[in-house]
């Protein structure tokens, strides 16, 4: 169990309460249990020199004085504060899930693979964030930031996509991330070309018939 502090404020005031970690984000989240993510019995403007608030001021600022739903807005609506420990476990999965990636579709100027252990030194020379979403929504932008430490390049399949007018809404989401040139015809079908890293060719293939219950025509290009 990792302890911490939520927090909010109020009117200029602080209100705290001491919770477990994983259980109070996911409470957040609107899962998870509030009887096992509250670590405290009372609300407090100062967790550590143990200044309690007044039933009076959560009155005041709450308009209410019950303690389990002023412990849950102050989690919801206020501050899980995260420690530095866990920002570093979280980053750390997320450089991993980008090494696992890059190791395999990833390779050097000459064609030669990199090992994950350099492709991970890279990333942290190059203080890559990796944003908590997709790797495939990113990864042009870590690429970019990696070439200033490590000469690498993805090898991306081209393709032509015909999408029928009543499916561009829908596909439009699918494929916008790696667009590079659209055409509208006058039916309103739109003709996309696209440059996917290989190793996401099948999953963009998945969420494009997806969307469009395979209607959409594709057509690899060479380069």
């Amino acid at each position: 169990m990792v302890q911490t502090q939520a927090r909010l404020t109020k009117k200029g005031k602080k209100y705290e309460i001491l919770v477990d970690l994983d259980e109070a984000l996911k409470v957040r989240n609107g899962k998870g249990s509030l009887a096992s993510a509250v670590l405290t019995n009372a609300v407090f403007h100062n967790l550590k020199s143990g200044e309690q608030a007044s039933s009076e001021e959560l009155m005041a600022d709450f308009g209410m004085t019950d303690l389990n739903e002023v412990y849950l807005r102050i989690i919801k609506n206020g501050e899980v504060v995260l420690p530095v420990e866990y920002i570093q476990r979280m980053q750390e999965g997320k450089y991993k899930q980008v090494v696992d990636f890059l190791s395999k579709n990833a390779v050097s100027p000459q064609g030669l693979p990199y090992t994950p252990d350099r492709i991970m030194t890279a990333l942290k020379e190059a203080n890559v964030n990796v944003k908590n979403e997709a790797i495939d929504k990113q990864i042009s932008e870590i690429i970019e930031q990696i070439q200033r430490i490590l000469p690498i390049k993805i090898e991306v399949k081209k393709i032509r996509i015909t999408i029928p007018a009543q499916f561009t809404g829908k596909a439009y989401g699918a494929i916008s991330d790696f667009k590079q040139e659209e055409e509208w015809l006058g039916n309103g079908d739109l003709v996309v070309t696209v440059g996917v890293p290989a190793g996401l060719i099948m999953d963009f293939y998945d969420k494009l018939n997806g969307v469009t219950h395979g209607a959409a025509l594709t057509e690899e290009l060479k380069k």
